[in-house]
């Protein structure tokens, strides 16, 4: 298998990079931030970063689909530069009357006509190329493996002994999945079976989808399957999990959406599929949430954002300023960079940004920012690394009209000066005093690395307003946090 090359600035090892974070802290005077104690399951030290079959392929995924994406990752270069999952989404499923088809045990079962050649075999060429393979569920039990009381697999229990059939889970494909009652016997190794089964198919990355509160004791489960299923799975959590139960999901998962979907659902095809594949509204709309959520993240577990729709060039919904002001963002958070876009049509512009490692590098360094900046177009975030140095990401959100965005080192959490360095351009910005400013086009990010010279620290408290303790984030925050998504009916 084919090492990735390593970013600069990646972290050198977990408990180096989060004991120089907390030094650093200290020494200039800062509190560190509230972080949840993350899933200790060893996987995702770092943001995720790969690609997801959700946003360009929708709901007709195919076994040749996904081996095509899988062949412009490894071919395009992108692996090289740490982009290694290939995900497939919803709607791989065979669905009849009464819901998803199950096998034998109650499990879903793949539809034949798109996957021929079986899931194990997809995941299998997907492995050769050096990549990593993500799989997708929702949680519950279908009404199908109850109608027809199936076994549980190594059990002397049925479906009819675990499901509530007086509620049913939500669900976007075949719908028509009940709760389970997690005080019942077998209920617990009904979903260790689930977990086997994808563990023997070769799964790496398990998001399971359409989440809340309500489903915990699903999280719950998932967590202990995926732990005793003898394979490293990286577990997700989507969508719009909400703000309030933020410590519980940063120590079952190693990341969890914080928003509902990026995709816009305004193409021409049905289900408003096709291009573009979002808009800026719902790109800008994650400025709040990614300000909200910051304290949340850390080395095993990460606020998503969800996809980039980066690779396709304007025809994704965003132009190139606001393409690079999403992956900025993106970085400033430390989300996981999943890819939606169609990796076999990449453009040269789009290639750029994604294969930019001094960028990328930002999101790895495994530290969520905060946002010291919030003046209406004009925003800004910072995060200082383990090393002392401080990224700042300046932004300017608007549609129309240039705006001069600017930032006091004090601000930050320094004094004095500092030598500058774009990290889009690369450019030196030599060494300046007390403060920065950009003239920003509408949606035009700046990107900074600021290295002081002296080691004069300022004390900064966090984002009160805009960073809210759980329990007191509500719409006026972030709209999208805990309420229903009408924008996203297929999609929660």
């Amino acid at each position: 298998m084919t090492r990735p090359r390593a970013l600069p600035g990646r972290l050198r090892a977990l408990s180096a990079a989060v004991l120089g974070l907390g030094l650093a802290l200290a020494g200039a005077g800062l509190s560190a931030p509230q972080q949840a104690a993350a899933s200790d399951n060893g996987l995702s030290l770092k943001p995720s970063m790969g690609w997801s079959s959700w946003s360009y392929v929708r709901r007709a995924p195919t076994e040749a689909k996904i081996k095509a994406q899988a062949d412009a990752m490894a071919g395009s270069g992108l692996k090289d530069h740490g982009f290694l999952y290939v995900n497939l989404d919803d709607f791989y499923q065979k669905c009849d009357s009464n819901g998803f088809v199950v096998d034998s045990y109650g499990r879903w079962t793949v539809d034949s006509a798109k996957f021929p050649s079986g899931i194990k075999a997809l995941a299998d060429y997907i492995h050769a190329k050096g990549l990593k393979f993500g799989f997708y569920v929702t949680p519950g039990i279908a009404k199908n493996a109850v109608t027809k009381n199936t076994p549980i697999e190594g059990t002397s229990y049925h479906a009819k002994d675990i499901a509530d059939t007086t509620r049913t889970e939500k669900n976007y494909n075949c719908k028509n999945m009940y709760y389970i009652d997690y005080g019942k016997p077998g209920s617990q190794e009904f979903v260790n079976s689930w977990a086997r089964q994808f563990a023997s198919w070769g799964v790496d990355y398990l998001k399971i989808d359409g989440v809340g509160s309500a489903d915990i004791p699903d999280v719950q489960a998932w967590d202990r399957a995926l732990r005793a299923s003898g394979r490293p799975i990286n577990f997700a959590l989507s969508n719009n999990l909400p703000i309030a139960d933020a410590t519980t999901w940063s120590k079952l998962a190693n990341s969890w959406r914080t928003q509902g979907d990026v995709e816009c659902y305004c193409g021409p095809g049905p289900n408003g599929s096709g291009y573009p594949l979002t808009d800026w509204s719902h790109v800008s709309s994650r400025f709040n949430t990614a300000a909200n959520w910051a304290r949340y993240a850390g080395p095993g577990g990460w606020n998503d954002l969800d996809s980039l729709e980066i690779g396709n060039g304007d025809q994704a919904g965003l132009t190139a300023d606001q393409r690079r002001s999403q992956l900025t963002l993106w970085a400033m958070a430390a989300s996981p960079l999943l890819l939606g876009t169609d990796l076999t049509a990449l453009n040269a512009t789009d290639r750029a940004m994604l294969t930019n490692d001094r960028v990328l590098a930002v999101d790895q360094d495994g530290v969520a920012a905060k946002r010291i900046v919030s003046s209406g177009p004009g925003q800004v975030f910072s995060k200082r690394e383990a090393d002392g140095d401080y990224v700042l990401a300046l932004f300017n959100t608007g549609t129309s009209g240039k705006a001069t965005v600017s930032v006091n080192w004090s601000q930050a959490g320094f004094s004095g000066s500092a030598k500058i360095t774009d990290l889009w351009s690369g450019a030196s910005g030599g060494t300046v005093a007390n403060s920065y400013s950009a003239s920003l086009r509408p949606g035009e990010t700046r990107l900074i690395r600021a290295r002081p010279t002296t080691s004069t620290a300022v004390r900064n408290e966090p984002e009160s307003a805009l960073n809210p303790p759980p329990g007191q984030v509500g719409v006026t925050a972030s709209p999208h946090n805990s309420a229903p998504n009408p924008d996203y009916p297929d999609r929660g």
